[in-house]
Formats: C-alpha cells, structure tokens, sequence
C-alpha cells in the first residue's frame, strides 16, 4: 500500500527558500502521478504542482509559476518542490498526493473528484 512522507519544511524569510520532498514507500511511485497542495489558515487547499509519471509533464498554480519547480527521482521514489522567492502568502501546510491514470491538469485542479492518496503534510511558514 502507497504511503506518502512529505519533509522539507519550516520557516524561512520572504524571498528565502526550500525545497520538499514526497518520499513513498509501499510500492513504485513509477505508476503515479504526483500533485502538491497547500493549505492557509482559513482559505481552501489549493493545487500548487503536479508532475507526471516520468517528470515530462509538469502543471503550476499562477501564483506559483516561475518560483516553484516540481521534480522526480523515481529511483529514489522520491518527488521534490523547489521554492524559491517565497512570499507570506505561500505560507501553510504543504500536502502531496498521488494517483494514477490522471492528468497533470486534472491532479492539481480538481484532487476532490478523486481518490487520492495523502501525505501528512508539511508545514512552511514564511516570515520575516
């Protein structure tokens, strides 16, 4: 059974940055398309990336694009988030989740119409 271990977080100035790690166990992330969500205080998840099984499709929240990369290391069954150029307003809990035969598109923008499997999340706070 899939299990999925985010690590990576913590509290980091504006403009700073971090880089978290999905790590799964259980089977071969091979198979899985791999998303990342974050949740604010009192604001609703959001899809933040999402990346294909073998990293050649990649999807980005606006708010994120050109300051995030999402990347896989299937041999380490391992999928990262760089963040760079944080801001307050990335700040929150930082989720991965995975599923297979989804769309990049599908994964990030609409996780609650499928069954997905959750990490426990990660917490980033950012703040000077």
């Amino acid at each position: 059974q899939l299990q999925l271990v985010e690590s990576g977080g913590g509290l980091v100035q504006p403009g700073g940055s971090l880089r978290l790690s999905c790590a799964a166990s259980g089977v071969t992330l091979d198979d899985y398309v791999v998303g990342w969500y974050r949740q604010a205080p009192g604001k609703e998840r959001e899809g933040v990336s999402c990346i294909s099984t073998r990293g050649l499709n990649t999807h980005y929240a606006d708010s994120v694009t050109g300051r995030f990369t999402v990347s896989r290391d299937n041999a380490k069954n391992t999928v990262f988030l760089e963040m760079s150029a944080l801001k307050p307003e990335d700040t929150g809990i930082y989720y991965c989740a995975a599923a297979r035969g989804l769309t990049t598109t599908s994964l990030c923008n609409w996780p609650q119409n499928f069954s997905l499997v959750w990490g426990q999340g990660a917490q980033v706070t950012v703040s000077s």
